[in-house]
């Protein structure tokens, strides 16, 4: 498929489910969202050897079609008489993925997520499109609604002239439109202190059982998944562990996110059971991540343990924490740079210290200085990069690992003006009122931690834990805001 209309249509149609002003204009965009999106992307595996059993058996497709309608059904269903299972759904299905081939190369896809976001779409959209329910009290979109919007729809517009449309399109199927969903309903969700402790208790078991893959992992020297890490520990003198997430250092950021859940738990506990508690996953999750040598995951955990310790005792001491640490870090390089392999006289060095990301920001910023108006496209970075840079296709896959490079030499001023006012509203949004408030505190130091993690990783708005990280945010900011004071 060449053609961006469609793509656009989809990206149009998922922000009316976030910002159109009335509920039946939110659930006809929901529902036409639902069917656009799949749709697109039939269209563009259909040709690839995933797919082909079925092009050759179409008595399995139907079959399959009709199994996935009930599924949808039922959890639709149920979802409709008890809404807060929806983000207990889309906890536990948040982290697996499914490997998919698509557009010549193969995405790990969030496939049990997808399912619980289009059942969640039914139970909201067919009620409202019938008259059978309706919003309790309308509001207008706020800005950090408006901007979600705003950012789907520029990406697929910026598909239009993109040096590589299929990854586009796929970014767009994949993430944009069903995390655009995704946020809107969980935004739209009744939020209690009892469904947040459900919520976060159903991510630490995952966790857990994840770090214990980690464990048979390390023990064993053997990866379940991840053909390049594979590869990789076999070169090196360290072992890193991935458990079932295909890359270590998204592993490892899930792993941050729920220590974070964790540790607000056991900061603001009151019963001795409950710290112990939350000390012994602590120290199960710590062990898991200290596996994956995800030096960005240990980064943003930190930081989510100073927002954390700001909003349960002082900010400024907080603060005054993390100048100090940052001193200390700049110092320590400084005086002894060979321990982390820097030569301060070699940009080489400085490429191997920071594991190829002083190259990949170099170059970002040379695509963004030739393009800086409307950059190269989205999804174009690593088909741009390979060509200015001629660096081999294995590392023009990792050059989208700094986010706010990438969307300056995809989708230049435009992009990144967006993308700058989206952390500043969602900060924002997130910060405000987290004094003394666990359930607010711990989504402000998951966001922070997250974005973090992302400027020295991959995936922002790919990342479904950045669109329930708002989500959630915004419908306990509104529920704020509408009690008495």
């Amino acid at each position: 498929m060449d053609a961006p209309l469609p793509l656009i249509l989809a990206a149009l149609l998922a922000a009316g489910a976030v910002v159109l002003p009335g509920a039946r204009q939110r659930a006809l965009a929901t529902l036409g969202a639902l069917i656009l999106a799949p749709a697109l992307l039939i269209s563009d595996i259909w040709d690839t050897e995933q797919v082909r059993p079925l092009r050759d058996h179409p008595s399995v497709a139907v079959a399959g079609i009709v199994v996935a309608i009930g599924l949808l059904a039922g959890l639709a269903v149920l979802f409709d008489r008890k809404p807060a299972a929806f983000p207990i759904a889309a906890a536990a299905a948040i982290p697996f993925r499914v490997p998919i081939a698509s557009g010549g190369s193969t995405a790990n896809l969030l496939v049990p997520l997808y399912v619980v976001v289009g059942a969640g779409a039914l139970a909201y959209a067919i009620p409202r499109i019938l008259g059978e329910k309706a919003e309790l009290r309308e509001r207008k979109a706020s800005v950090v609604e408006w901007l979600l919007a705003g950012a789907v729809v520029l990406y697929a517009v910026q598909s239009s002239y993109s040096d590589d449309f299929d990854k586009a399109l796929e970014n767009v199927v994949f993430f944009y439109v069903p995390f655009a969903l995704l946020f809107a309903l969980l935004a739209r969700i009744t939020w209690t202190k009892r469904l947040a402790v459900q919520v976060l208790g159903v991510l630490a078991a995952l966790a857990l059982a994840f770090a214990a893959v980690g464990f048979v992992e390390y023990a064993t020297r053997h990866l379940f998944l991840n053909p390049k890490v594979i590869a990789s520990n076999q070169f090196e003198s360290y072992f890193r562990v991935n458990s079932l997430f295909f890359d270590p250092n998204i592993y490892g950021r899930f792993l941050a996110i729920v220590m974070l859940g964790v540790a607000t738990v056991l900061i603001w506990a009151r019963r001795p059971r409950d710290v112990w508690g939350a000390a012994a996953v602590l120290a199960v999750l710590w062990a898991g991540l200290v596996l994956t040598l995800s030096q960005s995951s240990f980064a943003a955990l930190l930081l989510g343990l100073l927002v954390l310790a700001g909003a349960r005792w002082s900010p400024r001491w907080a603060l005054g924490v993390g100048v100090a640490a940052l001193v200390v870090g700049g110092a320590f390089v400084l005086v002894a740079p060979h321990s982390v392999r820097l030569d301060l006289n070699s940009s080489k060095s400085a490429d191997t210290a920071t594991s190829g990301r002083y190259d990949l920001v170099k170059g970002g910023v040379n695509l963004f200085a030739d393009k800086p108006l409307q950059g190269y496209g989205s999804g174009a970075f690593s088909r741009a990069y390979r060509r200015a840079e001629k660096g081999s296709a294995e590392k023009a896959v990792s050059a989208s690992h700094t986010i706010p490079i990438t969307v300056a030499a995809e989708q230049g001023l435009p992009g990144l003006l967006v993308y700058i006012a989206l952390l500043v509203a969602g900060f924002a949004l997130l910060f405000r009122g987290i004094r003394g408030n666990p359930v607010r505190a711990a989504i402000a130091a998951a966001f922070a931690a997250l974005v973090l993690h992302t400027w020295s990783y991959a995936s922002f708005l790919e990342d479904p834990l950045t669109w329930a990280l708002l989500g959630v945010g915004l419908a306990l900011a509104l529920r704020r805001d509408r009690e008495p004071a």
